[in-house]
């Protein structure tokens, strides 16, 4: 078996195609692009043209790099000029009748030593491999879009795969400045095969009408730190091609969550594919352009849900980490807060985090010492929920117990003036039960904070089925005006935000069960080919591994749906005790401090 690997065809021209010639030339080895359509191989050397181009004038390679990439750089539209290659990479389209069709032709004319690899995301290596005459050369060599720039390559070995043509693309994909990782046969892999699960249970919320298109992709950015928001990336991977995937992993797992939203195949049937079709959730300037234009979708710039309520004093029950940040959000916007606690202790501790907080801010200039201390001024420690007779929002952050939170609504409803909004920060438990604790469940609302919340910029705003139309509008002002980007959604289980990454976390954990990758890998998997600023297992253990399955537990209950259940590896560990960072270990284990 070959494994210099210098001569290298790529086979289907499309932007992945292109992206890996790019990828390939660039790092010296001599490349054959290889289409039917002329079109296709002329569009693929104009794109390396002004992709070097560009590359020169950012200062990332010089004038003779980039010459010698385009002398590198072949195309052709017989497929008989791979016969040099020691390394063939197919990329065409993704069904099994073509790329069936190219690996038998590619067996009468490589060399028998030759590696032959599939781009492939969503179909069987080994059903692709057994189509060869030599079956032990053919694996699966999955790069991320765009090729260039994306570090992550998939290795998939199928169980009839040589170890050394592993060992060669593997080494390959680390002098081109890759991070490969090392999978099995299945659909979607690993990186796929987490993001498409989530990818279609956003649909599902969309189809639902649970949440705009613009919420449920913001609240995805904001409040989880990713690059593109699902409904976004669903256009830009193609709706037609994410069904493909999601149809090849309820083929073989028959889970409930990977089977196709049924708007998928409204849209794709419709030919709204998405970016390349130039409509798909979203209307694009053009097809294959990039800008977003409105259409009959797209929410009014001046929409408004109403008048509100004057809001000047804002109350925040509890002592936590959450409570003092809220807290010190509304203190900074210029409202006069009162911080109650059980006791005046704990309020005190709490304002003294507060304190703490905006020094920092100061330390690293973000603050200046003024603003610090006029800030500080608009709070008062309170060490009973009686200091919040007079506000005219109620706050409340504590423990994320329903028993504890309704004690706490029925002495606000008490307490608290007429007409004064009642708001709970809860991320997963019924706003309407808390809402019943009291008489007045009109006035109460979901406003879910994200920690840490001086610096995060979501805030779910979830109205029950009894909350007043300008209680909804008082909080989306508020929202606005200590600079939160609010996001609207029903009271219902996980909300927009927890409702689409614990799924996803789950999945992540019935991976490592089934022994397909490890923790590392998948963290890496989701970093570098999904853009994820933490990998699942990192965040994990930074949530916590009990409040994970308490979530988790929440999400089983209120959809029934059985590929919610809390993965089992998930429960023994919160039963041993190791709940993450905060004990000292949890899927990994950390020093103590």
């Amino acid at each position: 078996m070959d494994t210099s690997l210098s001569t290298i065809a790529v086979v289907g021209l499309g932007t992945m195609g292109t992206g890996i010639a790019e990828v390939l030339a660039l790092a010296g080895r001599e490349v054959i692009g290889i289409d039917i359509s002329e079109a296709a191989a002329l569009g693929a050397v104009a794109s390396l043209e002004a992709s070097t181009a560009r590359a020169v004038g950012r200062g990332r390679i010089t004038e003779q790099e980039r010459t010698d990439a385009l002398t590198r750089f072949r195309t052709s539209d017989d497929l008989r000029t791979a016969a040099d290659a020691e390394l063939v990479i197919e990329v065409v389209p993704e069904t099994y009748e073509i790329k069936q069709q190219v690996f038998r032709e590619l067996d009468a004319i490589v060399s028998p030593t030759a590696i032959l690899a599939t781009g492939t995301n969503a179909l069987s290596v080994t059903r692709l491999a057994a189509e060869s005459q030599h079956p032990e050369r053919v694996l699966g060599l999955h790069f991320f879009n765009p090729a260039p720039a994306m570090k992550l390559v998939e290795v998939v070995s199928s169980v009839l795969t040589a170890p050394p043509a592993v060992e060669a693309v593997t080494a390959l994909a680390r002098e081109l400045g890759k991070e490969p990782v090392a999978v099995g046969d299945r659909p979607g892999f690993v990186a796929d095969g987490l993001l498409f699960g989530y990818l279609n249970q956003a649909a599902a919320m969309y189809e639902a009408n649970y949440a705009s298109r613009e919420d449920i992709d913001a609240a995805m950015k904001l409040g989880c730190g990713l690059p593109m928001g699902p409904l976004a990336l669903l256009d830009l991977i193609g709706i037609d091609t994410a069904r493909t995937v999601l149809e090849a992993m309820y083929a073989e797992s028959h889970d409930r969550l990977h089977a196709p939203a049924p708007v998928l195949g409204q849209l794709g049937s419709a030919g709204l594919t998405g970016r390349k079709a130039g409509r798909g959730f979203y209307t694009y300037d053009a097809p294959g352009g990039k800008a977003v234009v409105p259409d009959a979708l797209t929410p009014a710039a001046d929409a408004a849900s109403g008048a509100g309520r004057d809001v000047a004093s804002v109350g925040v029950a509890g002592s936590g980490t959450m409570a003092s940040g809220i807290a010190e959000v509304f203190a900074k916007a210029g409202y006069d807060v009162v911080l109650a606690a059980r006791s005046q202790e704990k309020a005190d501790v709490a304002k003294g985090r507060i304190a703490k907080s905006l020094e920092r801010s100061v330390t690293k200039g973000r603050l200046t010492a003024e603003a610090r201390d006029e800030t500080l001024a608009r709070i008062t420690a309170a060490g009973s929920l009686d200091a919040f007779a007079e506000v005219d929002l109620a706050v409340e952050a504590v423990a994320e117990d329903l028993e504890i939170k309704q004690q706490l609504f029925a002495a606000l409803d008490k307490v608290c003036r007429p007409g004064a909004v009642l708001a709970t920060t809860t991320s997963s438990l019924p706003v309407v039960a808390i809402a019943r604790a009291t008489a007045r469940p009109e006035d109460v609302i979901g406003m879910h904070f994200f920690n840490p919340a001086p610096a995060m910029k979501l805030v779910e705003v979830v109205r029950t089925v009894l909350t007043a139309d300008d209680v909804h509008a008082t909080v989306r002002a508020v929202c606005a005006r200590i600079r939160k980007h609010p996001v609207d959604c029903g009271d219902r289980a996980g909300f927009i935000v927890n409702a689409l990454l614990f799924p996803y976390l789950n999945n992540a954990i019935k991976m490592v069960e089934q022994h397909y990758a490890s923790l590392d890998d998948i963290d890496a998997a989701m970093k570098l080919g999904g853009g994820y600023p933490m990998g699942p297992f990192e965040l994990l253990d930074v949530v916590g591994l009990d409040v994970s399955l308490a979530i988790e537990k929440v999400l089983h209950k209120e959809f029934r749906d059985p590929g919610l259940a809390p993965a089992p590896l998930l429960e023994h560990l919160v039963a041993a005790g190791c709940l993450g960072r905060k004990t000292g270990r949890g899927f990994r284990e950390y020093a103590r401090r």
